[in-house]
């Protein structure tokens, strides 16, 4: 046993001494690069005049600044004018350690080990508050290991730079709030309207309380989480001994008083739309930069008046309207920035009701039809649905121009039934409809939820005379020494349907406006779009354009509870106009193109048109010969011949169709009961 035992303390000894080697290379390394770093740190006063953070200014289409964003430091308060209260609310909830540690805490990062191996997760942090200094002047937030440890070794080196005073009032000086907002004078600003000097215990654990998660725990954004973080703060100020528990509980959080925010007006629904896009068209920068954007002022501000003016009680309302080229000259996300920066008009998906009837008719003017062709206004089902019209009456035999304007269910559905549900829905890809589409027969009423700004893009192609638009919001954007970092270049658009389609649905439109539903949204000028209403009056939707602008509007509650007497033709139609004498009155009168320059195809007599012209058409052998159809060759056998697709409104084929019977009968030398099923 003696020789076993000798084994064993051996290597028991050989570990030990590899281990402690080991340790000491590793003090050896450690104890190097934090020298060599803490000779290159700069120093207190270096530190203090640097700043991150990236500004942005965001200028209208004429230059205008409209917001200007990025970091706020607010002014310096040195160590000494900083509230105690404020000092110990951030030490005890970040680093209570901190003034005991020497700027990498092993308790705390042991403690974050064992909770790792417990749970598998980190869920408790390590980093104090002089390695989260050194994040935030010298790293960026990636969560890598490498980035760990260069952390922890310029926090070693600030320990041994600047004494714990100094380290402290950078901290509080330099961390971010949220909003912009860098440093507790800033915060204070922002969040209190007032100088940090004069912080109360309160108003001092809210502020505390947003390191953590500045979005999450904003006043501004969520009263009640900032309270709850701040309650918090407050009890671990407590355990900490910093103060009482008596002093605890009469910490008021509810009778602090909020600033009003400023700036927070509805352009920035327009802006909290484009800024994202800069990550599309920009290489990763931290310079400051200028966002020359398509935003009209007074185009801005006459539709929060229009939605405002004419949005129900207990509503919302959003507006998007939309230049010939796309540009975005107005954009309303709600009735109220401050209240609720959700913006509607790109991400809320509501039934646009009898909006949606443009792509049935545009599916049903591509298949055939024109805007004086008879329909019968009756009742029908279809695959066991039974539409109703809005008033319960039936109107007989109508033209396909006064069902539009006067929005029949019944001829809808019977067109969306002829055409296919299918390619009504492909109609509405095709003119940049992006979310789910339904192809039950129900959908040609509007029952698929659609984005407002999809439905105001697929009315501007229409009014850009079937041609794509694609709305944006940049126009070019320059650096701090005005050179040009991005233009946005001239996008024609590709042709969705052919003139005459565009023709005959403006022609639809413009009629709805004048005669039918949509009277509310006339102008003075030559106006064309669509009113549409869902079930129990929980949507409103009016979408159109008149001189070049396309402006869609929407009404209805977040809830999607019903708003008594919403309807399309009533309060968003009157938006609609309120808004668009203002946005047109300087720019010129235009009429619209309604007339039909139809395909040749289309222009022959009826009986012509079941077939289409024999003559330019042909058919080869075999071997690739031409056969002409006087020819007596004979074509391949009938197999090899497939019946063209159908047109549902006259028989044809959506283009002149191949042949017709007799011809084909002729061609393969039989009669016609030898002809091809």
């Amino acid at each position: 046993m003696k020789p076993q035992r000798s084994l064993w303390r051996r290597l028991v000894r050989g570990t030990f001494l590899w281990g402690l080697a080991l340790a000491a290379l590793g003090a050896i390394f450690l104890g190097t690069a934090v020298f060599m770093t803490a000779r290159d740190l700069p120093g207190f006063s270096e530190l203090k005049s640097s700043q991150q953070g990236q500004m942005i200014v965001v200028r209208a289409m004429d230059g205008t600044e409209i917001v200007s964003l990025g970091p706020s430091y607010g002014k310096w308060i040195a160590y000494r004018d900083i509230p105690p209260v404020m000092r110990d609310a951030m030490v005890a909830v970040e680093d209570r350690r901190f003034h005991s540690h020497f700027g990498v805490d092993p308790i705390g990062i042991a403690r974050s080990l064992v909770v790792r191996l417990r749970t598998g997760v980190f869920r408790e942090g390590a980093s104090t508050i002089t390695q989260q200094l050194a994040r935030n002047v010298f790293l960026n937030n990636n969560r890598t290991f490498g980035r760990k440890i260069r952390e922890g070794v310029l926090a070693l080196a600030l320990e041994t730079q600047l004494s714990k005073q100094q380290i402290l009032e950078l901290y509080l000086n330099k961390v971010y709030f949220g909003g912009g907002a860098y440093g507790i004078d800033a915060a204070s600003r922002k969040f209190f309207d007032h100088s940090a000097r004069d912080l109360s215990l309160a108003e001092a654990a809210i502020i505390a309380g947003l390191v953590k998660a500045p979005s999450r725990y904003s006043p501004t954004a969520d009263v009640k989480a900032a309270q709850d973080r701040a309650r918090v703060v407050l009890s671990v100020m407590a355990e900490n001994g910093y103060i009482s528990e008596a002093e605890a509980a009469a910490a008021d959080l509810d009778a602090v008083r909020l600033a009003k925010q400023k700036g927070q007006n509805s352009v920035r629904y327009f802006t909290d739309w484009v800024l994202p896009q800069l990550d599309l068209v920009l290489p990763d920068t931290d310079e400051p930069i200028e966002v020359w954007t398509t935003i009209d002022i007074a185009m801005q501000e006459a539709a929060t008046s229009a939605i405002r003016a004419n949005v129900p009680g207990g509503a919302q309302g959003a507006l998007v309207s939309l230049d010939r080229d796309g540009a975005v000259r107005a954009m309303v996300g709600g009735t109220d920035y401050v209240s609720s920066n959700y913006n509607r008009a790109v991400n809320a998906v509501r039934q646009p009701g009898s909006s949606w009837k443009l792509f049935v008719y545009l599916a049903a003017l591509e298949a055939g039809y024109k805007p004086d062709d008879p329909v019968v206004d009756e009742p029908v089902t279809i695959e066991g649905w039974s539409p109703r019209n809005s008033g319960g009456s039936y109107a007989g035999k109508i033209d396909v121009r006064t069902a539009f304007a006067y929005s029949k269910n019944t001829v809808a559905a019977q067109l969306g039934n002829e055409v296919g549900f299918g390619a009504v829905a492909s109609m509405a890809r095709r003119f940049g409809i992006t979310t789910p589409i339904a192809t039950v027969p129900s959908m040609v009423l509007g029952t698929s939820e659609v984005r407002l700004i999809d439905m105001t893009r697929a009315f501007a192609s229409v009014a850009a005379s079937g041609r794509s638009i694609e709305p944006y919001g940049i126009v070019k954007v320059t650096g701090s020494d005005g050179q040009l970092l991005y233009r946005r270049k001239p996008n024609p658009g590709e042709v969705l349907v052919p003139q005459y389609v565009a023709a005959g649905i403006t022609d639809l439109l413009q009629t709805a406006v004048a005669t039918g539903t949509g009277k509310a949204a006339q102008i003075g000028r030559p106006v064309a779009g669509k009113t549409g209403t869902t079930s129990s009056n929980k949507d409103g939707y009016f979408v159109g354009f008149s001189s070049g602008l396309t402006t869609g509007v929407w009404m209805g509650r977040d809830d999607n509870r019903a708003v008594g007497g919403l309807q399309g033709g009533t309060a968003p139609a009157r938006a609609f106009a309120t808004f668009m004498r203002r946005a047109v009155q300087n720019r010129p009168v235009e009429k619209f193109d309604t007339e039909l320059q139809l395909p040749d195809w289309q222009l022959e007599p009826d009986d012509e048109a079941l077939q289409g012209n024999p003559e330019d058409y042909y058919f080869v052998d075999e071997e690739g010969n031409l056969i002409e159809p006087d020819s007596s060759d004979t074509l391949p056998p009938p197999r090899a011949y497939q019946d063209p697709p159908v047109n549902v409104r006259r028989g044809a084929s959506e283009v002149p169709p191949a042949a017709s019977d007799d011809f084909i009968g002729r061609a393969i030398g039989g009669g016609p009961e030898e002809q091809p099923e």
